[in-house]
């Protein structure tokens, strides 16, 4: 079903412990290209998410990323989504929590993230005429480029 998280989220799913330093934790979701990763502490069995959001705002407030830990910045009540979540659920869900990425789990186990960038692509790949219907570069028919 195209309109399902299963088909926006991505697959790489970084995955730190709470132990990992900001800097690490950067460095790695830099090498991987995502936005998020997912912060599992062995001792509780939780699962939580550290955002690049989370990493500014710990820099814009001057603390070191040599010292400061994953844990400390963790979101740990997360939302979770299903595989078969429908895209407008996993928005509704954004928008009502006022964050930008939910971690998919199948049953205990992550098996994604899908984030808002994630939803706006596969809509916009709905919605969007076969590529040789318009120039590259220009805005669809009715719209002015800004």
């Amino acid at each position: 079903m195209p309109g399902h998280v299963q088909h926006a989220m991505s697959t790489v799913v970084l995955t730190i412990g709470p132990t990992h330093t900001l800097r690490q934790a950067a460095q790695l979701m830099s090498a991987r290209r995502v936005g998020a990763a997912v912060v599992l502490d062995p001792d509780t069995s939780g699962l939580g998410i550290l955002t690049e959001r989370d990493i500014l705002d710990s820099l814009g407030a001057g603390q070191d990323p040599d010292r400061e830990t994953a844990h400390a910045h963790t979101t740990a009540d997360v939302v979770f989504a299903g595989p078969d979540w429908t895209l407008a659920a996993a928005a509704e869900a954004m928008v009502q929590g006022g964050f930008r990425h939910l971690i998919v789990l199948d049953g205990r186990e992550p098996v994604g993230i899908v984030s808002v960038r994630d939803i706006v692509r596969s809509w916009a790949d709905a919605d969007a005429p076969p590529a040789d219907t318009r120039s590259a570069g220009a805005p669809p028919a009715g719209e002015v480029a800004v």
